[in-house]
């Protein structure tokens, strides 16, 4: 009898966790899901009747017109090109240097193992500033110039520590018994190493993937004068000053009045949406990888 009530409080006890868990996971679901919704149904939503508000999560009357309104803009598809480009190039570029970096810091036998650590630690606390990197940019000749996106954020040492500690916890027999067979440092990194290192590669490529596409500051700083290197972010930024300010200088009347038909609010929402769209699209391609590296990141020290 004892044992029939201990099989049936311990089953029931089970459901009532399993119960409580989803019903706790389905409430974290609608809190993280529920703003974007929103973000988006304002994104499609009639801009006029936007303002009224009481818009959740489905658009009461539907219209592209924010949309159009934003591709409308002369610059748009070039910039978005641009922002790819950088994106793609600026990924690839930082994700070799930074394991190439990360892989000579692995090996002991370095001689500057440590100087280098340490000398790439500073850097993660002191910061030269906004002015002397303005000064250094342009003595190396870079204002505009497309490489202004690409060189100066090639090597950071967190992705590089993180990447460095992925690979101190490879099996290091597999790289000895290379060695062993005539494989030299290079065939070494890219035969082995790198397939192994394929989980933290992809955290840090995503990470450096999303800072390149959404930044627009360094245009504003260095190529804000060159309309062939303007990126899709300092252009929506553009956008969105258009809407409240009305600058007819930017963009022209034309364009203004057609901005003045739809609201801040909206464009902004359209803004966002834009932004977020191509990272939504790769993420779910990475997430695998993405959720492996972190933990593995964390826990290996």
């Amino acid at each position: 009898m004892t044992t029939t009530r201990s099989k049936w409080f311990f089953s029931r006890s089970g459901w009532t966790f399993d119960a409580v868990n989803a019903l706790i996971m389905i409430l974290v679901l609608v809190v993280t899901l529920y703003p974007f919704l929103n973000v988006l149904a304002i994104s499609l939503n009639d801009s006029k009747d936007s303002v009224r508000g009481g818009l959740t999560i489905f658009p009461r009357i539907f219209t592209l017109e924010n949309y159009k309104t934003i591709l409308n803009f002369g610059n748009i598809p070039h910039a978005a090109m641009i922002s790819a480009l950088r994106t793609l190039i600026g990924t690839f570029l930082s994700l070799v240097a930074c394991s190439m970096v990360a892989y000579a810091l692995h090996h002991r036998e370095f001689m500057g193992r440590r100087f280098l650590s340490r000398f790439l630690a500073i850097t993660l606390y002191v910061s030269g500033g906004l002015i002397p990197g303005f000064l250094l940019i342009r003595t190396l000749g870079l204002m505009n110039n497309f490489l202004v996106y690409i060189l100066p954020g090639m090597v950071n040492a967190f992705n590089i520590f993180v990447i460095r500690t992925y690979m101190d916890g490879l099996p290091h027999e597999l790289q000895e018994s290379a060695k062993i067979d005539g494989a030299n440092d290079f065939m070494i990194f890219r035969r082995i190493v790198i397939p192994l290192c394929q989980p933290v590669l992809a955290t840090i490529g995503l990470f450096v993937a999303v800072g390149q596409w959404n930044s627009w500051f360094d245009t504003y700083i260095y190529n804000a004068s060159d309309p062939n290197l303007s990126t899709l972010q300092y252009e929506l930024m553009k956008v969105l000053q258009s809407t409240q300010t009305g600058n007819e200088a930017a963009y022209g009347s034309d364009v203004v009045q057609r901005m003045q038909q739809v609201s801040p609010e909206s464009i902004k929402m359209a803004i966002t949406i834009i932004t977020i769209a191509p990272i939504l699209v790769v993420y779910p391609f990475l997430q695998r990888y993405f959720v492996r590296g972190l933990v593995i990141g964390a826990v290996k020290g």
